[in-house]
């Protein structure tokens, strides 16, 4: 595999020159292009119509972000890409429309019978999943698209943001920015390796509560109490930011029936007038919510622990030299709470990768990836990475 990475911004364009047309359409069809980009890039159609025409016949992907991640930094305003040229890794494209949020799960499980359909060989390794972040239900269509695909298929991805506006999030489409939409990329091939990584940081303060009424991402009541009213208690002056402070104050949803597997969920928005909560994940009837605070220190330590869980697959023996693709999506939360000291956490992602890994990612509002060997889901408020890497060509004497 060979890898490059590059970036843009509207003061310097492009930091290196998008290179002439590549005239090998198999070796396009193997070149995975990743863009992250600031939301308002869509509005300036240049440098995204630059990207896509250098790399015309590649798989080309992306989403608009909350921050731009390139290496230990992140941006605004900008464009942050990966260029990927697989030595035998096939790649498959396939897109969804989401026309109303419930049918998130009917997408995912389109979009996954899609992969397994081009399954040929039986060596489906990886899906790479990018979906608008406000007209999904994230955890309707990660957990449909789990239920097909094989269980050894790395599913990770996020869900485009908007900083914290909550407004309008965008994925590339045939080379546009659209929304409602979900892409997902199918990684084929015996010589591709796979590695993930997601923890959180996160402490949980005050009692745990019961989900008494709730319907998919929308949590009317705990306890028996309206949820947004109990919410703002919590919050205090800062109910008045909602829904961005509520990034600050997430929930650990202990799931019911699940012995205990427990995820993160973000508010992405509020409604007054039934008092309810919009998750960007499901919160399901039955199940105990407990909110949570962050402890920086921790946020940051977690971030290197999901480099070193995703680190420990990227190479195979004896290929020490060989690239390593990081593509790290963050929620939107930890940069907000982290502030000034965001970079701490990138440095610390980047610490925890070999030394060949290039990082490119965004900042989102919500983060796929199995927790650690079990099954795939959609997380909240954690520090996600997906390494990509091949194993070496066979040297001939």
């Amino acid at each position: 595999m060979e890898l490059e990475t590059l970036t843009w911004t509207s003061a310097t364009g492009w930091s290196s020159a998008l290179p002439a047309h590549e005239a090998d359409p198999d070796a396009l069809a193997r070149t995975l292009v990743v863009v992250f980009g600031d939301p308002e890039v869509a509005n300036t159609a240049a440098p995204l119509a630059e990207l896509v025409a250098a790399f015309e016949g590649a798989v080309v992907v992306g989403c608009s972000s909350s921050g731009e991640i390139a290496g230990s930094s992140v941006h605004d305003g900008t464009l942050s890409v990966a260029v990927a040229r697989f030595g035998s890794t096939r790649l498959e494209l396939l897109t969804g429309t989401l026309d109303d949020i419930s049918n998130s799960a009917a997408i995912g499980r389109r979009l996954a019978g899609g992969l397994e359909a081009l399954d040929h060989a039986g060596d489906l390794r990886a899906a790479f999943v990018l979906s608008d972040g406000l007209a999904v239900d994230g955890s309707a269509l990660v957990t449909a698209m789990a239920r097909v695909v094989r269980p050894d298929v790395v599913i990770t991805g996020g869900l485009a943001g908007d900083a914290d506006r909550f407004g309008a999030t965008w994925v590339l489409v045939g080379g546009e920015p659209r929304a409602d939409q979900v892409t997902v990329v199918g990684l084929y091939g015996p010589d591709l390796r796979v590695g993930h990584g997601s923890r959180g940081g996160w402490d949980p303060f005050g009692p745990e509560r019961v989900v008494t009424r709730s319907a998919g991402s929308v949590l009317y009541e705990l306890d028996g109490q309206p949820a947004l009213e109990l919410y703002k208690k919590y919050l205090g002056d800062r109910a008045a930011g909602l829904p961005g402070t509520a990034l600050l104050f997430p929930l650990a949803v202990r799931m019911p029936g699940t012995e205990g597997r427990t995820v993160t969920r973000t508010v992405l928005g509020v409604d007054e007038s039934d008092q309810s909560l919009r998750f960007a994940g499901d919160i399901p009837r039955g199940a105990r919510a407990q909110l949570m605070r962050a402890n920086f220190d921790r946020l940051v330590e977690s971030a290197q622990d999901a480099a070193e869980d995703a680190a420990l697959d990227a190479h195979a023996p004896g290929s020490d030299d060989e690239p390593v693709l990081a593509l790290a999506i963050s929620c939107v939360g930890r940069r907000l709470l982290l502030g000034e000291r965001i970079e701490d956490e990138l440095e610390a992602t980047e610490s925890g990768l070999p030394p060949t890994a290039s990082m490119v990612g965004f900042y989102s509002y919500g983060e796929i990836s199995p927790l650690a060997a079990g099954t795939c889901d959609l997380h909240n408020q954690t520090m996600t990475i997906t390494t990509y890497s091949e194993r070496p060509v066979a040297k001939v004497a």
